[in-house]
C-alpha cells in the first residue's frame, strides 16, 4: 500500500490532495516537524522529523516522504508528479508534451512563487504577531505581482494549466499559491487566478484534505 509520511500542516498537504483526487488508498503516517516540539528528545514525543524511525525513511529529516512498492521518494512536488504519472489517470500526462508542461509548471511554482508566497504566509498569519516582519511581506507581494500576472494570462487560454482539464499541475501550483492568500491585493488584477483558486479549493478532494488538516494539532 502507498504510505505517506508527514503531517498535513506541511507540504504533505499537496500529496494528500492528489491521493484523494485519484481515489487511491494509502496509509498516512503522521510525522511532525521537530522544531514544533518543545522537547523532541522527550520519551513521549510523537514521531517527528528527527526521530530515528523517520530518518530511516528520509535521512534528510524533512517531510513529506512517500513509499510505493519499495520505491522511496521525497520532495512534495516530485511525489505528486510521480503519483500522477503512475496512478493518477487523467491527473497525469497523456503524452510527453503534457509531461513536460506539468513538470514546467511545478518547477515554476517552486522557483518563481514559493520563495515569496511562504514569506507572505509566515509574516502575515503564520508567525506570532510580535515576530512578523511587515517589510518582508510587502517585498514578497511586490515580487509575486509578475508571476501572478503570468499565471493569469496562462489561464486565459483554459480554465486549467495543462490539457484543458484538472491535473497535477493545478494541484502543485494551487498549493504553492495558497500561501499567498493572506495578500488578497495580489489577486485584484488577476481575476482568472482568483476564480481558478476558488474552483480548486471547492473540489471535494481538497476539502477532505483540509478537513483532515484542521483536525491536526496546531
Amino acid at each position: 500500500m502507498l504510505t505517506l509520511y508527514g503531517c498535513l500542516r506541511s507540504r504533505a498537504s499537496r500529496n494528500a490532495w492528489l491521493l484523494h483526487e485519484a481515489g487511491l488508498d494509502f496509509r498516512h503516517v503522521p510525522v511532525i516537524q521537530a522544531y514544533r516540539l518543545a522537547d523532541p528528545e522527550a520519551p513521549d514525543a510523537p514521531l517527528h522529523t528527527r526521530s530515528p524511525d523517520f530518518l530511516a525513511v528520509n535521512p534528510n529529516g524533512h517531510i513529506p516522504s512517500l513509499v510505493d512498492d519499495g520505491l522511496v521518494l521525497h520532495e512534495s512536488l516530485a511525489i505528486n508528479l510521480y503519483l500522477a504519472r503512475r496512478h493518477g489517470g487523467a491527473l497525469g500526462p497523456a503524452d510527453a508534451a503534457e509531461d513536460g508542461l506539468m513538470g514546467m509548471w511545478s518547477l515554476w511554482a517552486a522557483t518563481e512563487v514559493e520563495p515569496h508566497s511562504i514569506e507572505i504566509l509566515y509574516n502575515r498569519v503564520g508567525k506570532p504577531p510580535a515576530e512578523r516582519d511587515a517589510a518582508k511581506a510587502e517585498a514578497a507581494v511586490a515580487a509575486l505581482r509578475n508571476p501572478v500576472a503570468v499565471l493569469d494570462r496562462a489561464l486565459a487560454e483554459s480554465s486549467f494549466l495543462v490539457g484543458g482539464r484538472f491535473t497535477v499541475a493545478d494541484i502543485n501550483v494551487a498549493e504553492v499559491m495558497r500561501y499567498a492568500l493572506p495578500a488578497p491585493e495580489l489577486f485584484t488584477d488577476a481575476p482568472r487566478v482568483k476564480a481558478w483558486m476558488e474552483a480548486c479549493h471547492a473540489r471535494p478532494a481538497f476539502r477532505r484534505m483540509m478537513a483532515d488538516r484542521e483536525r491536526e494539532p496546531a
